[in-house]
């Protein structure tokens, strides 16, 4: 005689998420997203001010305004040039065809001055340079200026 079919013992496979898976991951708690989140703000602010702080720091600065071209041969270019007052400054100033070919090129002392009653103290001072050229420009700007003897360095 048979005995009546038996289920086998075995161990049924274990199909749970965390063993499929792998266990949940830890998350940060409260106060360690607050740690870092304030960490990131004060890096951020950190950076800003030190860009926005490193710009007024150069001892040299220039903005052009403007160009007219007088006749085939002369370009007249307004600038503004920002320095401590007192302090002696070069600039050079080039003309422009329309192909970005330089027709004139020019170096321009800008004399010290008083600080004065003006709203930055006399710091900016706004200049119109004469260039002479070898043809018709189409544009005149500021290359570069520095402070005469202050390393060779160019701003």
């Amino acid at each position: 005689m048979t005995s009546p079919d038996q289920p086998a013992h075995s161990e049924p496979a274990n199909t749970s998420l965390a063993n499929r898976y792998g266990a949940k991951k830890r998350r940060l708690s409260p106060a360690a997203r607050r740690t870092i989140g304030g960490a990131a703000l004060a890096a951020g602010i950190g950076f800003m001010a030190w860009v926005s702080t490193s710009n007024s720091l150069t001892e040299v600065s220039f903005k052009d305004i403007g160009y007219v071209t007088t006749d085939a041969t002369l370009a007249e270019v307004d600038f503004q040039v920002t320095r401590e007052p007192g302090t002696f400054v070069q600039c050079a100033i080039k003309a422009l065809d329309s192909k970005y070919a330089v027709v004139g090129w020019k170096v321009v002392d800008i004399p010290p001055s008083e600080a004065d009653g003006t709203a930055d103290g006399g710091r900016t001072v706004s200049q119109r340079v004469p260039v002479r050229t070898e043809s018709q420009s189409v544009s005149g700007v500021v290359d570069s200026c520095w402070i005469p003897g202050d390393s060779g360095q160019k701003m």
